[in-house]
Parts: structure tokens; sequence; C-alpha cells
């Protein structure tokens, strides 16, 4: 009876213990999955990041997998509902996944040695608009509709969007950039990258907004300060003088450096900049 007592006892042991042992064992294990805003149809995104999470699955030694979404909305409530662990984001989704889901901010991307970006206004070059304020009454071109951001830099500048004669959303930089320099709108919004470009041909810098913090990596809520850490540090650990870590970085997007450290603070700047626009 003795012995029956002993084995009993230890019996309960394991079963009390194993699963706890089992429980870490299985959360070491398992998958995380990776969103993104829709930037390219689903096949082309899968190309871009499958490096990526490959690359996070060995330095995190558990399964990373891609789970896109069709368009920046579904891919904000992905990360709000916690059904993506991470996701590649621009700095307004990730604000409002921070708003509504408490997300974390893991790191910012760099492009061509800047961890920041800056929006431009254009004109023509030879035109007779010298500030903000000779843009009252005039045609303006936007981009994508759904780019908040693009608005909210505008009207920082110190126009409001009734000031303006007409604007029109006419999609890609490119398309923004040739509309002003053929005289179909009178100004338009540029990135940095892509204003700079068309400097030599025909187009003029009016106006910049600040510094802004660029496209990011966001965590879910439910991702614990350990996995947190650790996705941190396999962000700002890619090397763009690793070949290797290279050919992950440039399938990104090929002007991508690598990664940078971040924090939620420096997205205050974009926080006031959309702030008229979330009333």
């Amino acid at each position: 009876m003795k012995i029956n007592t002993v084995l009993i006892g230890i019996l309960l042991s394991i079963i009390l213990i194993s699963p706890l042992n089992t429980l870490a064992s299985t959360d070491t294990s398992t998958e995380l999955l990776f969103g993104s805003v829709a930037m390219d149809i689903p096949a082309v995104m899968h190309k871009r990041l499958k490096p990526l999470t490959r690359y996070l699955s060995n330095k995190l030694n558990r399964p990373v997998s891609l789970r896109l979404s069709p368009n920046m909305g579904a891919a904000i409530q992905e990360v709000v509902d916690k059904n993506v662990d991470l996701a590649y984001l621009t700095p307004v989704a990730y604000l409002k996944a921070h708003a509504e889901g408490n997300a974390k901010i893991v790191a910012k991307t760099v492009t061509k040695g800047k961890a920041s970006f800056q929006l431009m206004i254009v004109v023509k070059k030879g035109s007779p608009y010298k500030t903000i304020a000779d843009l009252k009454g005039k045609t303006f071109a936007f981009g994508d509709k759904r780019a908040l951001l693009q608005r909210a830099a505008v009207v920082g500048s110190g126009i409001n969007m009734e000031d303006f004669s007409s604007y029109q959303f006419i999609g890609h930089y490119d398309n923004i950039a040739r509309a002003v320099l053929n005289g179909d709108f009178e100004a338009g919004i540029l990135k940095d990258t892509m204003a700079f470009q068309w400097q030599d041909k025909g187009l003029r810098i009016l106006a910049e907004s600040p510094p802004l913090p660029p496209y990011n990596i966001t965590a879910s809520g439910n991702i614990d300060n350990e996995t947190l850490a650790k996705l941190k540090d396999a962000f700002l650990n890619l090397d763009r003088n690793n070949p290797e870590h290279l050919v992950i970085i440039k399938a990104i997007d090929k002007k991508y450096d690598g990664f940078a450290a971040t924090s939620d603070a420096e997205y205050d700047v974009i926080r006031r900049l959309i702030k008229p626009f979330n009333k």
C-alpha cells in the first residue's frame, strides 16, 4: 500500500507538471503569422516577403508563415483582431493598429540610407507659385485616395482641401509628376525620392513635410516581450553587407537598405498631421 501511494504521488506529479512543460514546448514552436498591406497582387507580395519569413523562421527557431490581406483596412483589422502576429504596415496603419489593438512597433525600414522620408508639394518649373498660399484656387493632384498621409501633409503645410478649385486622386506618384509637368494640374504631392528625380525633368519643390517615419514592422498585442525582443534583434541584425541578408532586404523593396530601431513616440509627428482627419 505504501508503494502504491508513492507511485500514485509520482504519477500525479508527472500529470500536473507535464502540461506545463508541453505548453512551454508548444509555445516556442507555435507558428507566427505575418501579414501585410496589399501593395501588389498576392503572388508578388509572396515573392517579396517569403525570403523574410524564411529568415525569421530560422532566427526565431519557429515557423513563420504569410497571411496576406486584400487591402489596407483588412491588414489593420487582422493585427487588431490578433489574427496575425506581425505585419508590414504603413505608418498610418501602424497607428490605427496601435490605437485599436495595442499593436507594438518592431522596426522601421531604411531607404537609401535614410530611416525617414518626406512628402513634397511640387509645381512646374517656371510657374508663378512661391508659397503654399499661392495654391488657393488652383488644381491639385493626389495619389491613392486611401493614402491619408498625403492629404494630412498638404493640410499640415497650411492649406485646406476646400481651398483648391479642384483636386483628384490619380494613383501612382509617376502619374502625379507627369500630370503636373503636362499642366493637367497646377500642383501635386510626391514622395521625396520621386520629387528629387523629377527636379531635373521640369518640376520644382514648393514645400516639404517634416521628416516622417516610414513603413514598419508591427507586432500584434498578443506578442510577449521576449518574442518582441527577438523580433527586434532579427530585423536589426539584417546586414546589407551580408550577401544572404541583402537578398532578403532587396526582395522586400529594391530601395531598402535594411531596418532601424524606432519607437511609438517617433510616430507622434504623424499623429499630429492626421488629427484633423480623425474627427
